[in-house]
């Protein structure tokens, strides 16, 4: 079947789930608010020029989570994911993922933030499947450090490429939705690319390539 493939942050939803996850971190007293925050914001504005070394980036966000356990951040997420996140859906996603879904295609997230982030967010969009950044765990605690490929840029194109063969899937008919410059590697793979609330060099892109510029509210 054919595969829809969105990203997530920017693009399902309206905000960016890593930056906003650190701002719960700061609420709920995980960080020092003021100085965490600030670096973080140092750090997206890197990414939003395409010039983040998204290790610095986890790493940094990471951090406050060494040494808790899997169940004491999902115990944080699900709430986060539902106070936070849910609001913020665009609705002309949901509407989106829906003919998709009446299609029989394949859904896939595929995000450059933390899987734990990503999977708990998917859940509730009713997307079972997803690629994202693996975080670590040290004899049931998180470390801090991350696994594997991270799926950001040329890496989403190396994990995805990983998913079709184990899954024994191709990229016949696949679309991919995405906002970012960041995601142009991957963009120009599939056979339908849609482009969506792009950021400026993506719009640049996506207006002489002749791709498909959606505006999701």
């Amino acid at each position: 079947m054919p595969l829809a493939i969105f990203d997530l942050d920017e693009t399902l939803i309206h905000g960016d789930c890593a930056s906003l996850w650190a701002q719960h971190m700061a609420d709920i007293q995980w960080v020092d608010g003021e100085s965490f925050l600030q670096r973080e914001q140092e750090l997206m504005a890197l990414y939003s020029q395409g010039k983040l070394a998204m290790e610095d980036y986890m790493a940094y966000t990471l951090s406050p989570l060494v040494g808790r356990t899997e169940e004491e951040i999902e115990f944080v997420v699900g709430p986060f994911v539902e106070d936070v996140i849910e609001p913020i859906i665009y609705s002309d996603a949901m509407r989106c993922l829906a003919q998709h879904r009446a299609a029989g295609d394949r859904l896939l997230v595929i995000s450059a933030s933390a899987h734990f982030l990503v999977s708990a967010i998917a859940e509730r969009l009713g997307i079972e499947e997803v690629l994202a950044i693996d975080t670590e765990q040290q004899h049931g605690c998180y470390s801090g450090k991350t696994r594997g490929v991270l799926t950001y840029r040329e890496g989403k194109v190396t994990r995805l490429h990983e998913w079709l063969a184990a899954e024994g899937e191709s990229l016949d008919g696949a679309h991919f939705y995405s906002d970012s410059r960041n995601d142009l590697p991957l963009l120009a793979l599939v056979p339908h690319p849609h482009a969506v609330n792009p950021d400026p060099t993506l719009r640049a892109h996506a207006e002489q390539a002749g791709w498909e510029i959606l505006a999701w509210k």
